[in-house]
């Protein structure tokens, strides 16, 4: 019984060391094709990803390093618990908000293939609940959120992949309430000067098709949008 255990966990833990050749070999060429109707090399210089809370869907952008970049793939979010608004403590189940990058990726996740996002940022610590942030935030597989971001087993796959290979190792994703064109039907929200400070980046970026440079206010948290050159 005891050696009949220790052999399963063993090929379990082989399987899941397994995943991502298993990925690469699966989307491979889905990826090249993907990227060549793009018009982007593949494996890309840069990549940046957008989530969209309302619209539940997640972007991904890529192209040369330095240069304007391109739509390569929407997918869409199965999963992301909580409400409209920022994460300000651990265990409100909310999806963070704002401007942060990929910070790990975990090939052996829960949820098949995951990638952690750099919450809390500067902001989040000043905004946020002291002491009690949480964190461990994820763009993951599988179609479950508790606080992270769902796009299920064969989208991760190609994210991740996408990300991994990404000659630029700084990659950004900004998660956004919605599209913020405007704020038309936002006034009433307890969250709407947040808000205002999360559309210059998104505004910039529809602009100039480059990811926005964004510091924060060491005092006040507040989020500012850098000019583009």
């Amino acid at each position: 019984m005891r050696l009949g255990l220790i052999l399963l966990l063993t090929a379990t833990a082989a399987w899941a060391k397994d995943r991502v050749a298993t990925a690469r070999e699966a989307q491979t060429p889905n990826l090249k094709a993907m990227f060549a109707d793009a018009g982007v090399g593949y494996p890309p210089d840069e990549l940046y990803l957008r989530a969209f809370k309302e619209e539940k869907e997640l972007e991904v952008w890529a192209g040369p390093r330095g240069k304007a970049l391109t739509l390569v793939s929407k997918y869409p979010i199965c999963a992301a618990s909580g409400e409209p608004g920022p994460k300000r403590e651990e265990g409100d189940l909310q999806v963070p908000e704002g401007f942060y990058e990929i910070k790990s990726f975990n090939k052996t996740s829960s949820f098949h293939l995951s990638m952690e996002v750099s919450y809390p940022n500067a902001s989040d610590r000043v905004l946020g609940k002291k002491g009690k942030l949480g964190g461990l935030i994820y763009l993951h597989g599988n179609c479950a959120s508790i606080g992270c971001i769902a796009i299920t087993d064969g989208p991760i796959e190609q994210v991740y992949l996408m990300a991994a290979d990404a000659k630029v190792r700084r990659l950004p994703i900004h998660i956004f309430p919605r599209r913020l064109a405007d704020l038309a039907g936002l006034e009433k929200s307890p969250h709407l000067e947040f808000w205002k400070q999360l559309q210059p980046g998104y505004l910039d970026f529809e602009k100039t098709r480059r990811p926005p440079m964004v510091k924060v206010d060491a005092k006040t948290g507040a989020y500012a949008v850098l000019k583009s050159p």
